[in-house]
């Protein structure tokens, strides 16, 4: 946040001073609704959630360095000087608005890139952060933060010196994602694919496109929106917006940017040839999986329409790295198992570009894939999770494993095609799960967990990484008395 002070802010959200604020308080940080993340300068936005009560921890975020708190009640002694508001989340919006509309009045505007999709969000903006990083100034967190909290937050980092702002945005219904763009409005907008994901609460995937379309609808004339051209529904987008139009894709050789000669490695780790504005450079991705090859060619498509050059793009996939937690993440185990935690979100898409991943990962290897529920599918849910089974069954892993009753019919699909004691496992609870995992484990075999972030394998792989990969602490140290 650029330096401001109390009364401002209290002015500008239409707040009270409280806490003994006189309003000269300087603010120059972030704003966090964490106080265990609070530095120096920032504001602490006390929510006042179903469990938690921010207020809770006014004093913890004033002993962090925080240098203002922003409340909704004063019935307790304050530690900090603070501004009352009836809705901080109203308030959050109306100062990341400011604080992006006085960035982009400045001499050097930041430019805002905004990417939707039904998979890839994440993995996109860090692909993109690992290009746009070496260039400039990158405000691109780490994760996912692509709500009504996480994107003024977000925006809300934006410093005197900020180059590029790139942000996820998500919905669950039409709408959603215009407001987030009536608070930060793109000057890039990055539509990676129309799938299944929360169709559920959509109530159909035409109206899944139609509220990811919303992002390109808030470019202005200036502006250019970066769209996939092997999926119909977004290629279609381009007639709902009269700014640049710039392609990705895998089929298109016309499109700007556009991948040949695609390879994996043992690892499955996919190398190419990028093609962008007639010339062509190799690159060779470092993350798992070949669904990276299509986020690598929507960051690239959408770093030139930011101003960077071909060859810092090109440099900027080639050097990416692993980021956010979740997310086709690998951990090599003693005795030659690799586990690969890929279970922060799930939908059908999603799921069979995991399972690709280990059927390549896992040629000469045990493969087993441990899949959870996916949610918010809505009426289509069951015939989904029966899909994947059978999916899984037919990738030629050996074993799949289905925790959770949400699960259930992941088994059902995979027994209904291979057989029932045809390397099928159901698991009633993740409580379970650890020592059924171990049954299956052996050397040289390899792992995947896939499920939406709520079914909560994420933090079953988190535990089983800690617990296998101590055993070769232990070992070490056994070593060592000997």
């Amino acid at each position: 946040m650029r330096k401001t002070t109390t009364g401002a802010i209290a002015r500008l959200v239409g707040g009270r001073l409280v806490g003994g604020a006189t309003g000269e308080e300087c603010v120059h940080g972030k704003a966090s609704v964490d106080s265990r993340v609070i530095d120096s300068g920032d504001l602490f936005v006390a929510f006042e959630g179903e469990h938690v009560d921010g207020h809770d921890f006014v004093s913890a975020a004033e002993k962090g360095g925080a240098a203002a708190a922003l409340v909704t009640k004063t019935d307790q002694a304050l530690a900090l000087p603070a501004i009352q508001v009836e809705d901080p989340l109203a308030a959050l919006d109306i100062l990341a608005r400011h604080e992006l509309e006085s960035a982009r009045a400045s001499a050097e505007p930041p430019i805002v890139i905004a990417l939707t999709g039904s998979n890839g969000k994440t993995s996109t903006k860090d692909l993109l952060h690992a290009i746009l990083a070496p260039v400039g100034e990158t405000i691109a967190p780490v994760g996912s933060r692509n709500n009504e909290l996480g994107l003024p937050l977000t925006v809300l980092e934006l410093t005197e010196t900020t180059r590029f702002l790139v942000l996820e945005m998500g919905a669950r219904g039409i709408g959603h994602i215009s407001h987030l763009t009536d608070i930060a409005r793109p000057d890039v907008s990055v539509v990676l694919n129309v799938g299944s994901a929360h169709v559920g609460e959509f109530g159909g995937v035409e109206n899944i496109a139609r509220a990811k379309g919303e992002l390109v609808e808030a470019l202005e004339e200036s502006g250019t929106a970066v769209l996939n051209a092997d999926d119909a529904r977004v290629k279609a987008m381009g007639t709902r917006t009269r700014a640049h139009l710039a392609h990705f894709s895998l089929n298109d050789c016309s499109a700007e940017a556009y991948a040949d000669h695609v390879r994996l490695d043992a690892l499955a780790r996919a190398s190419f040839t990028l093609h962008m504005g007639g010339s062509e450079l190799p690159i060779a991705l470092t993350l798992t999986g070949e669904h990276h090859v299509k986020n690598a060619l929507a960051a690239a498509a959408a770093a030139s329409a930011a101003g960077v050059r071909f060859e810092e793009i090109a440099a900027g996939l080639n050097a990416a790295e692993q980021r956010s937690p979740g997310r086709m993440q690998v951990s090599e185990l003693p005795n030659g198992v690799t586990l690969i935690n890929d279970a922060y979100n799930a939908n059908p898409d999603s799921m069979r570009a995991g399972l690709n991943a280990l059927a390549v990962l896992g040629r000469e290897r045990h493969t087993i894939a441990v899949l959870g529920e996916m949610l918010e599918l809505g009426d289509e849910s069951a015939k989904a999770h029966r899909d994947i089974g059978s999916y899984a069954a037919r990738s030629g892993i050996d074993v799949v494993v289905a925790v959770g009753e949400g699960a259930r019919d992941i088994y059902e699909g995979v027994t209904e095609t291979r057989g029932e004691h045809e390397g099928a496992v159901y698991v009633e609870s993740l409580e379970d799960a650890p020592a059924v995992l171990e049954t299956l484990r052996r050397p040289e075999s390899t792992f995947l967990l896939k499920s939406s972030n709520g079914a909560g394998l994420a933090k079953l792989g988190e535990s089983l990484v800690r617990a296998w990969g101590a055993e070769s602490t232990k070992a070490d140290n056994r070593g060592e008395k000997e």
